[in-house]
């Protein structure tokens, strides 16, 4: 009896090596797509608590903000308000700004139809045509 392996034996044993190592890297793949996708859903799932945090911060402000701003109606000024302990609501609420309206064109008067626009030229008394 030989000792040495025959060459199906030496192959068949490679193989056998090589699926353990493509076993191993198929669960690091597996693994490493499970954790980019809970990464991804606990991101998904962080904005839209996030999101909810936000509204009812932003909800409890404005309460807080028409609450203080009917104390000042009914009488109170602030001064008397931080002397009992309310200060200023921390977001005031904001006007708004109006809108810039654009310029009337500009008229002749008395006749009520627009001044067609001088360039330079046009305007200079010394211009000869």
């Amino acid at each position: 009896m030989s000792t040495e392996k025959s060459i199906e034996e030496i192959v068949e044993r490679a193989k056998r090596v090589q699926e353990d190592r493509i076993v191993a890297i198929r669960a690091v793949a597996e693994t490493r797509q499970k954790l980019t996708d809970v990464r991804t859903e606990t991101d998904q799932e962080l904005a839209e608590v996030q999101g909810r945090i936000t509204a009812r911060i932003t909800e409890a402000e404005r309460e807080d903000l028409r609450a203080y701003s009917a104390s000042l109606a009914a009488g109170w000024s602030v001064e008397e308000l931080r002397k009992i302990g309310f200060t200023e609501p921390a977001k005031k609420a904001r006007a708004r700004r109006r809108t810039a309206r654009k310029a009337a064109p500009r008229t002749v008067p008395g006749v009520g139809t627009p001044m067609p626009e001088v360039t330079a030229s046009e305007g200079d008394v010394n211009h000869q045509s």
